[in-house]
Parts: C-alpha cells; structure tokens; sequence
C-alpha cells in the first residue's frame, strides 16, 4: 500500500511544483489518550528528525494525523535540533508559522475542481427545470452530493459544498454511515465538526439527530443512495465494484475523489463508462499538498498571507490542474478521459524532468 500511494503521491505532486511520497507507522490512535498520542509522536520523530528538512523532506499530515499530531512531532523536532525550524513540516498550527486553510485545504480544493468540472460539462442541462434556475453560475445549488468519511476532507468538502448551495447527504465513519435525505443542516455540520474534533466521537452519536439516520456496519457507497455527485473523502478502496453500480443506478453522474485511490481498478473501469464526469485522487485531492507548498512558501520568505491569500491561490492551482488534465486528454485524443489526463501530464513531467537532468539516456 505504501509504495503504492508513493507512486501516486509523486505523480500527483507535480501539479504542485513539490515533489511527493508516502510513509508513517502502524499505530491505531482510536480510544488513545492525548498523552499517549503524543507519546507515538515524539518516538515517531525521534527516528524521523535526521532524515526531513526545508531543503530535504517535509512530512505533512494524512489518514489519523492531523494539527495536534504535527504539533507534538514539531515540538519533539525543536527539541532534538536545539532550534526552530518552522519549514520542517507542514500542516503546522498557524502559532508558529502553519498556513491560513491548511487544514481546509483538501476538502476546498476538491470541491473547487470539482466546480471547474461541473462548468466545463454545463450540467445544468441535464437538470429537470425546477432546478435550473442560477445553476449555470452556482453549479453545486441545489445538486445531491454523497460523502464518505468524516476527517477534514470530508468535513471542509461538505462545508464548501454547502455553501456554494449543494445538499450533503451523508457522511460516514468506521462503525457505519449518517444519512439525511434533506441535506445537512448547518447547525448539524458544527455538531459534527464538534463531534470528530473535540470529542473524538462516533457519528452514532448523533443517530437522534433530526432527519438524520445511523447505518451501523454500513459505509456509504453500500446503501444505494440516489445523489448528483459523490465525494469519496475516506479510505484506500472504499468504491468497490457493487458500490460503483449502486452510485451508477442512483443517479449519480459525477465523482470526484477525495481521497487518496478510494476506487478499486474495476470500480473505476465500471464508473468510466456511466458516469459524466470522473475526476481521479491525483488531481481532485491535490489541494492538501497545494496548500503545504503555499505553507512553505510562506516559511521560507518569512510571510503570512491572509485566508483570502491563500484560498485565491489555492483556485487558481486546482483550476489549472483540471485545465491541465482536460487540456492532455483532449491532445491524445481521450476527450474527457481526466483520469488518462492527469496520469499522463504527471509522467510527462516527471519524464521530461528526469531527462533534462540526464537520467535517462533515450
């Protein structure tokens, strides 16, 4: 799995201008005490600190790493070093010296290449005519949209969605998935934030909620839900095969992952062939790592832009990343084909970098 999400983080990175990679350690953080986290995090960089730098390798957060997690392993760096390196990591707290939205970052940019998605394809002729109304400028009002997962991606992609005017229907954890066949409310939004980031709960904790249902044992993509979009935003292989066809016959006709590879290969296959739009992990959730190169952009040059700075730049990144995928597969011929797109503009430049510098001798 590693080596794996290696390949695809370096592929995917190049959009970025940073280079990428895959690593960590085999802990389970679920029902662990702040202090035992903590202590993970300081024997974790303990073996680490030698090997990362500004100029070398900078670690970010993924799957079950978050602020708090970035904060001890930077405190443990300081102390091993004997001094601040605010460039060391990414993810940082913006205390000293993380980025304005980083932690918004992924689930943001999702949504926005998303929306440049949905703009090209003008969707909104596809919609009846009760729901057309604003959608050509808005392309998410009004639209069905089904998230997995309940992490930030998933958190800031639904926020963002909402926002922009889409219905999130669902959101899901380890132990089951939440529905609401209305949409969530804002005020259910905040509980949830609350929920994953304060207390560390379970979503069954909020089954009572109103309009709301608890699937336990079921993830998202298993319930047959009808929906206009969805969002993977939770785990490796989470889109099997069954579930594929399941988004298929609800209706759904655009996917975009947040995830890191959350569909299996046949998945993808099954999805490519009935779906509108697919837009694939190494394009959709490249605004994480987008905005850690903003993050040491800014450590390097000693700046700190605002929130506005930095969700600007962070659209025009993911809105050149798509015309970049859209822009490949149209010149090999595979008009909408943004999986191909994103895959072979990340290998060319990954090829034609290789070869300037003499590595490769054909």
């Amino acid at each position: 799995v590693v080596s794996t999400q290696s390949t695809e983080a370096v592929v995917s990175t190049q959009s970025t201008g940073i280079g990428g990679g895959k690593g960590g350690c085999v802990f389970d953080p679920k029902g662990k005490s702040d202090s035992e986290v903590r202590m993970l995090c300081e024997h974790f960089m303990k073996g680490l600190y030698r090997h990362i730098g500004p100029n070398l390798d900078v670690p970010a957060g993924d799957i079950g790493v978050g602020g708090r997690e970035i904060g001890y392993m930077y405190g443990e760096y300081v102390r091993l070093r004997g001094q601040p390196d605010m460039g060391v990591l990414t993810g940082k707290s913006t205390d000293f010296g993380g980025s304005k939205l980083r932690p918004e970052a992924t689930g943001y940019g999702l949504v926005y290449i998303t929306l440049e998605a949905l703009k090209k394809y003008n969707h909104y002729r596809y919609l009846p005519e009760d729901r057309r109304a604003g959608v050509a400028e808005n392309c998410f009002k009004g639209l069905k949209v089904l998230i997995s997962g309940s992490g930030n991606v998933a958190q800031f992609a639904a926020e963002k969605v909402m926002e922009l005017g889409g219905n999130v229907c669902s959101f899901s954890d380890s132990t089951g998935t939440l529905t609401s066949a209305e949409g969530f409310s804002e005020e259910q939004l905040k509980e949830l934030f609350h929920l994953k980031n304060v207390k560390r709960g379970r979503l069954s904790a909020m089954s009572d909620g109103d309009g709301l249902e608890y699937h336990t044992g079921k993830s998202v993509w298993e319930l047959g839900l009808t929906c206009d979009v969805a969002l993977p935003c939770a785990t490796q292989n989470e889109i099997q095969l069954e579930g594929a066809k399941n988004l298929a016959a609800g209706g759904c006709w655009c996917v975009a992952e947040g995830a890191n590879m959350p569909t299996t290969n046949e998945a993808v296959d099954y999805l490519k062939t009935k779906v509108d739009i697919y837009i694939p992990a190494k394009a959709a959730n490249a605004g994480g790592v987008a905005t850690s190169a903003l993050e040491m952009a800014q450590n390097s040059a000693r700046l700190f832009w605002s929130s506005e700075e930095v969700d600007e730049k962070l659209k025009g990144i993911m809105t050149n990343i798509f015309a970049t995928a859209y822009k490949t597969a149209q010149d090999f011929d595979r008009p909408w084909d943004l999986q191909f797109g994103a895959n072979a503009a990340g290998f060319l430049k990954v090829y034609k970098a290789y070869k300037a510098m003499g590595y490769l001798k054909f």
